[in-house]
């Protein structure tokens, strides 16, 4: 073929509609500018860990366990700071702190720390070296959040435990440490002798041990674990190094970066779908052209090579476009994700991406372009005189089926460079073949359904809006996919905040607790029992808790599973220690699903124990199971009498393990109390008073935690709002694009019935009707997909009853139709307010 007549013919023929030409490009840049963004984000993500790793750890290497280390730990820890050039240690764990002036407390985390760390990446904070003052034990430093909360201000007292500090400094950044981490946990650092005297380290207190190393260049710190395995898992401990740091941090937010890809190239799809119908709107309009160039002896091939060379260059420039704009959009989102982020984010222009996203471009272009471009092939000379309303081509005609084939295969081998695995990169094919088949299946109903049961009673505007939506060359299957796509991605969203806000809030539920205390020593029960009886608060629970570890499980032990992965058991079910408690009775939030409940023993009969059945399941134990519990150091032999299901729901004590009353009464064990405060000036004063005479007892107050809960999953979900909002301004754009072209469309149909008679009002009725039931459908077709997808990850993922909010419904749904109607009669106001004369002779 004569490639140059075919460019310079595409040259030519685009003369008379390039503004619309460039309309197709507005479907696809925001997709493609979502990606370059999204993977820039990804690239720098990725760079910035590497290059702060160091200052991630704070150290060559990490030791850390959750119990005590004993003689041979510490010996093997000794053993390396021999070898080192500086360590330090530090100790965690959660406690009350009260703000001396006002009376108000806050559960924090509380960390003891010895001099020297971090040896990489400074604590940022006012003043300069605060760090220094942690040599005086009467001094705390406070996270910037918690002082923030409680306007609390340098040079201020706190009580912690037994012991009141002064304030010497607010932390505003330290190692590993995110704003939203500060805001969820927030912590207090001391000195490991000032935490010492705080009083707080007794029977059930949980504390987290740390020991950092500097080591010298000579030391092989990369191999350490590898090389130890036998030695940490001996004694119980978990190593970081930088490399390791380096590598599960860049893990931890490879699903988020894949995640923000992955609604990038959804986006990029929505786009594709307004590309491809608006190309099948080109198509119809040019069939006269065709069919005149076939008349002068122009070869199918060539006619379709004129329009493959004019969406071809149209595809180039969009991802040039949208690479530029995704190049700068990219420079908004470490201002974003900064408080989800340990270390500080940077921005530059990835090259990889832009050429991504030229090559997407093209790509995407051609690919959805070729579809109804296709049809060209068909078109007659004969239609010069005799024009076919339709040029859709047959489903069984196999260059469409060889490209939707193609189109199958390029979206599985980039979902599959995005994904793990084949499993999650088939999930993810499948799931956007089935959202946008559900969407398409669905147009094509509703367009029979109001076609069939066509309300011919109506006024005449209205029947006319609503025929308008199965006419000839209709935009109703084009707008239910592109706005019921972004509806449904953001009704999912707002309806599962919504459903886990509902599923914490129970504090209006006079049946539930809504304030607990732990860590109450067995000495101080009759006395905090009292402080709350004297409040007129009823005392609803009252638990013994016993810390133990599981040794065996049927005479097999931790080696023995780590030699043997046969056996069935996991190793992670003798690390760390397990909660329990024991009673005669099933609490109300538990189901007995195997085995026979035990109540009782006597004191020398082997304890019986109930299993929650996950926890069972994760450690391959079973009814009739033997167990060997460590319990403070002494060895108990135990059974395994039966399984329960537990509601984990419901605001109250809940256990993996349970014993038979008889068994562990004798044991070293603390106590959990609830109770309920009838407002949140109830549990302040409670809270205020357990902290001033029980120093060591923390509180939780139900209604703090759902407002900490509620400003987190607002923080989470303007996060995926924000990554969500390409997908909706997509649509919103193929919506835009999709009217803009069908107004060239209208134009004779307007004329024509402006010629019969009707006013401009009618008309513009007309149009508001149109967009009316455009922009209710698709908003329905949106609705009715997320309170199914929201259905569905309540039952599989969370757990839970969902029940539609109202509020959410009815707002998204008018929001919807209210952007439907306004684009789409501003859209055609022009052709409105233009003399029908000047339009035939245009035309």
């Amino acid at each position: 073929m004569s490639w140059k007549w075919i460019f310079l013919m595409a040259w030519r023929d685009s003369r008379r509609s390039r503004a619309r030409l460039f309309l197709y490009i507005a479907s696809i840049v925001l997709g493609i500018s979502a990606f370059v963004a999204m993977d820039s984000f990804k690239t720098n993500l990725n760079r910035d860990i590497d290059a702060q790793a160091a200052g991630l750890l704070g150290a060559d290497l990490e030791l850390s366990s959750r119990t005590s280390p004993q003689d041979g730990a510490l010996a093997f820890i000794d053993s390396i700071a021999k070898k080192s050039e500086g360590h330090a240690r530090e100790e965690r764990f959660v406690s009350m702190l009260r703000f001396v002036k006002n009376g108000e407390s806050r559960l924090i985390q509380v960390r003891g720390l010895s001099a020297g760390y971090p040896y990489y990446g400074a604590v940022e904070g006012e003043p300069t070296h605060m760090m220094d003052s942690l040599s005086d034990p009467s001094k705390v430093l406070l996270e910037n959040e918690l002082m923030l909360q409680f306007n609390a201000s340098i040079g201020d007292s706190v009580q912690i435990g037994d012991q009141v500090f002064t304030i010497a400094g607010k932390v505003l950044k330290m190692a590993g440490r995110t704003g939203f981490a500060s805001s969820m946990a927030p912590s207090a650092l001391l000195s490991l002798d000032a935490m010492a005297a705080t009083g707080l380290k007794q029977v059930g207190s949980r504390v987290d041990y740390f020991y950092y190393f500097k080591l010298p260049r000579s030391f092989a710190i990369d191999g350490f674990a590898q090389r130890n395995e036998e030695l940490l898992e001996k004694y119980q401990l978990g190593s970081a190094t930088i490399a390791s740091t380096k590598e599960n941090t860049g893990r931890s937010f490879a699903d988020v970066t894949r995640f923000m890809q992955l609604v990038g190239f959804a986006a990029l799809l929505l786009g594709a779908i307004g590309v491809s119908s608006a190309v099948h709107v080109y198509v119809q309009e040019k069939m006269v052209t065709v069919a005149t160039l076939r008349c002068l002896g122009a070869t199918a091939k060539k006619t379709f090579a004129i329009f493959f060379v004019q969406f071809a260059v149209i595809g180039v420039l969009s991802g040039i476009v949208g690479s530029v704009l995704g190049s700068l959009l990219q420079y908004l989102l470490p201002l974003v994700m900064q408080e989800f982020v340990p270390v500080d984010l940077s921005s530059a222009v990835s090259w990889t991406a832009i050429l991504q996203g030229i090559v997407l471009g093209f790509g995407i272009a051609v690919l959805f372009a070729l579809l109804p471009l296709s049809s060209i092939r068909k078109i007659s000379p004969l239609n010069t005189l005799r024009v076919i309303s339709d040029t859709a081509g047959s489903p069984a005609d196999p260059l469409r089926l060889a490209i939707i084939g193609l189109i199958l295969l390029c979206l599985t081998l980039f979902s599959r460079l995005q994904l793990e695995d084949l499993k999650q990169t088939a999930f993810f094919v499948l799931g956007i073949a089935f959202t946008f088949a559900v969407l398409y299946g669905t147009a094509q109903g509703l367009m029979f359904m109001v076609r069939r049961f066509f309300p011919q009673r109506w006024p005449y505007v209205w029947r006319q809006g609503l025929a308008n939506l199965f006419r000839p060359r209709n935009q109703t299957i084009v707008v239910v996919l592109a706005i019921g796509f972004g509806t449904a991605l953001i009704a999912t969203l707002s309806f599962v905040q919504d459903m886990l806000l509902k599923r914490v809030d129970v504090s209006n539920d006079g049946g539930q607790a809504n304030v607990v205390l732990f860590d109450i020593q067995p000495g101080q029960r009759e006395g905090l029992k009292t402080l709350i009886e004297e409040q007129r608060l009823p005392v609803m629970e009252e638990v013994p808790i016993v810390t133990l570890q599981l040794s065996e499980i049927n005479g097999h032990n931790l080696q023995d599973v780590l030699a043997d992965s046969t056996l069935g058991y996991s190793a992670r079910a003798f690390r760390g220690e397990i909660r329990a408690t024991y009673r005669d009775s099933l609490a109300d939030s538990e189901t007995l699903v195997a085995g026979k409940w035990i109540g009782q023993v006597q004191a020398m009969d082997t304890a019986q124990v109930s299993l929650e059945e996950g926890y069972a399941e994760r450690i391959g134990a079973k009814v009739g199971d033997r167990l060997l519990l460590n319990v403070q150091g002494l060895p108990m032999p135990a059974r395994v009498a039966s399984l329960r299901r537990v509601d984990w729901n419901r605001f109250q004590t809940n256990f993996r393990m349970v014993l038979a009353k008889g068994s562990l009464e004798k044991a070293p064990q603390f106590f959990v109390m609830m109770t309920k405060a009838e407002n949140e000036g109830q549990s302040a004063a409670l809270q205020r008073n357990v902290v001033q005479s029980f120093p060591n007892v923390s509180v939780i107050d139900l209604h703090s935690l759902i407002a900490t809960l509620t400003e987190i999953l607002d923080k989470i979900g303007f996060v995926i709002r924000f990554i969500g909002s390409f997908s909706i301004l997509t649509g919103v754009m193929v919506l835009f694009s999709s009217l803009m072209i069908s107004k060239y469309q209208r134009l004779k149909e307007n004329v024509l019935l402006r010629t019969l008679g009707a006013s401009k009002r009618q008309i513009g009725q007309i149009l508001f009707s149109e967009y009316l039931f455009l922009g209710l459908f698709s908003a329905l077709t949106g609705l009715l997909i997320a309170v199914v997808a929201t259905n569905a990850l309540a039952l599989f993922v969370f757990e839970a009853t969902f029940v539609p909010s109202i509020v959410i419904l009815l707002g998204l749904l008018v929001a919807v139709v209210l952007v439907s109607v306004v684009i789409g009669v501003f859209n055609s106001l022009s052709s409105l307010n233009r003399p029908t004369l000047e339009i035939l002779r245009k035309d």
